[in-house]
């Protein structure tokens, strides 16, 4: 059985592009394919960055925003650069809305990169919302347009949360949420980047989204079908008390946010996560949810990262998103090298959401193949495999599995692999969702930086 990928196809071109909002910018679709070796044949490229601190959100341009100092920086809306409409195709409404921006500085990349995934912290109060954008300039010194990476809210009473198909100038592409070069193998890479913000309100209002932490991880990875095994460290022997949900016994919950079941792998992942640094939902937030059903903090979770276009709960970002609105909650999405990182991490405190697929045969003791699955990695056994908490299971119980570690690295890092009918497809080449309080310490907050989160 083929649990739910990760994101779903791009739709052809011929698909209307959704309506922009302040800031115009797409044109036509093109589904990026990762097909060649990077120029360093067999190094695997990953830059992550992310802007989070007073100076960096004063390094920025802004229009109408304003940075904050204080515990947690940020920028807000000081004085709207104008007012804008949007209509949101999923509601087919129409309105008015005040906005700012902040564009980020040029990120001059050290290594061409084929993929960029961005990704956000913000606090969108009702009346409020964002969008992310990323513009790239190729190498030959040729500029992208301005790309949609998101258009986003915590809440789903403003604008339905969106992802925006239809957007390429023929050399790349945005698939859901992830910047592609089109074809890798003619050696067209991205040299650098910058992201812009623009923070929505309903006019006439004092009401603001605040943006804590924005970046991108921009990414050149090898084409491999395996991966060096790396040796266990200092991580084994480890395990973190990660609460365990099953995402099966959700099946046919909800099917506005994609029926349940196999479906909701990346929301439940993300719940199990932020539970374990201490937050949840209040009663209140989960007075929506049928009484009747297990585990309503995970419906949550599925409601409140359910990308509209894309029409799952399977967007990185998007997760990434809700994990941040928890109280003093931080993210990233990013790629990570070995297992070896991950070990780090957990010897920390700190466990990693990983993306693979596999076919049942890949993954001992996993009992079914997938497309693309989300599930945590909670700890190593003394020998150095890895203990998950896989949500596809039958039950809460179940949740708990030791995989192989050298099965377990091939099917998260590999970017080719074969599927049943022996066809080539891609692989997810180490994508990771991390999250973290910001009181992390120091120790801990170290292992982020040494593995790259920056």
């Amino acid at each position: 059985m083929t649990r739910s990928a990760p994101r779903r196809a791009v739709l052809a071109a011929a698909l209307a592009t959704a309506a922009t909002a302040a800031v115009p910018g797409t044109a036509r679709a093109a589904r990026p394919a990762r097909s060649a070796t990077p120029p360093d044949a067999g190094a695997a490229f990953v830059d992550h960055h992310s802007w989070a601190s007073y100076p960096d959100w004063r390094r920025g341009t802004a229009d109408g925003t304003r940075a904050v100092a204080g515990r947690r920086p940020g920028i807000v809306i000081g004085r709207p650069a104008g007012t804008t409409e949007y209509h949101d195709p999923h509601t087919g409404t129409t309105a008015a809305w005040e906005y700012a921006t902040w564009t980020g500085p040029v990120r001059t990349l050290p290594h061409g990169a084929t993929e960029l995934v961005a990704s956000w912290n913000a606090h969108t109060p009702e009346g409020t919302w964002i969008q992310a954008e990323l513009a790239g300039t190729y190498q030959d010194g040729t500029a992208t347009p301005w790309y949609v990476m998101g258009r986003w809210a915590a809440g789903d009473t403003d604008i339905k949360r969106t992802s925006v198909d239809g957007q390429g100038d023929g050399r790349s592409a945005i698939s859901t949420d992830t910047f592609a070069v089109d074809d890798p193998a003619s050696g067209v890479r991205l040299a650098a980047y910058r992201l812009r913000l623009t923070l929505y309100r309903r006019p006439g209002t004092q009401l603001t989204p605040t943006v804590w932490r924005v970046g991108a991880m921009a990414s050149d990875i090898p084409d491999r079908f395996t991966v060096p095994p790396s040796v266990p460290g200092h991580g084994a022997g480890t395990e973190l008390r990660v609460p365990r949900y099953s995402q099966e016994i959700h099946k046919g919950q909800y099917p506005q946010y994609d029926n349940g079941g196999e479906a909701w792998c990346s929301p439940t992942s993300s719940q199990m996560v932020v539970e374990y640094w201490g937050r949840r939902p209040t009663p209140a937030q989960l007075a929506w949810v049928d009484p009747a059903y297990a585990d309503p903090q995970v419906d949550h979770a599925a409601r409140y990262t359910y990308d509209y276009q894309y029409q799952g709960c399977g967007n990185w970002p998007f997760n990434a998103a809700y994990a941040a609105t928890y109280r003093d909650m931080e993210s990233v999405i990013t790629r990570l090298r070995s297992l070896t990182d991950v070990e780090h991490l957990v010897r920390h405190g700190i466990p990693v959401i990983t993306s693979q697929s596999f076919l049942a045969k890949e993954l001992d003791g996993a009992g079914y193949g997938t497309a693309g699955h989300l599930m945590c990695v909670i700890g190593f056994t003394r020998t150095g495999d890895v203990i998950a908490n896989d949500p596809a299971s039958a039950d809460d119980a179940a949740v708990r599995r030791v995989y192989e570690r050298a099965q377990f690295e091939t099917v998260w890092l590999r970017t080719k692999r074969y599927n049943a009918s022996g066809k080539v497809v891609g692989g997810t080449g180490g994508v990771a969702y991390l999250y973290w309080p910001t009181g992390l310490g120091g120790a801990a907050r170290r292992a982020l930086q040494e593995v790259g989160v920056v």
